[in-house]
């Protein structure tokens, strides 16, 4: 019986654990690289706009967190939006993205949302960063200095 009861267990918290649908996939990206030059080189008219960021967070919350997340890092349906292949891609492959959307993996076409919204997403989209994959290692309990000096720095002769 404890072997039984153990085993639905496990199986009723891997149920309960969310499905990320593209976390193993890597090319759900790969869209962005679809983005045709035209789409790629335009530039955000609201890069430099401090009020476009704000504005695309609201954005992202009513339209785009059911999916991506509260903290667009990736939910049941979306992928993570603070992903390199995102943060680094051209704001114009952003926005053709998100005008053409990726229907066949669930991404709706936002084409009917006013274009300057879009770009205000675009910005919001950018400002995140990506996440950090590496692993770092603990704080040591031994205090040692932060600065080491560059290999440089040391073969110059002292006076």
């Amino acid at each position: 019986m404890g072997i039984l009861l153990g085993a639905s267990l496990a199986q009723g918290t891997q149920e309960k654990e969310p499905r990320y649908k593209y976390k193993k996939d890597g090319l759900v990206y790969a869209e962005i690289a679809k983005a045709p030059e035209k789409a790629r080189a335009k530039r955000n008219p609201l890069e430099k706009d401090p009020e476009a960021v704000a504005a695309g967070a609201n954005l992202f919350e009513q339209h785009c967190a059911e999916c991506h997340g509260n903290n667009a890092e990736g939910g049941k349906k979306g992928p993570s939006l603070r992903a390199p292949e995102v943060q680094n891609a051209a704001p114009g492959a952003i926005f053709w993205i998100l005008t053409n959307g990726v229907v066949r993996r669930g991404m709706p076409v936002w084409s009917k949302l006013p274009e300057p919204q879009r770009w205000q997403l675009v910005s919001y989209i950018k400002s995140l960063g990506a996440v950090s994959t590496e692993v770092t290692n603990p704080p040591s309990t031994n205090p040692t200095p932060t600065a080491t000096p560059s290999p440089r720095a040391s073969s110059l002769p002292r006076h």
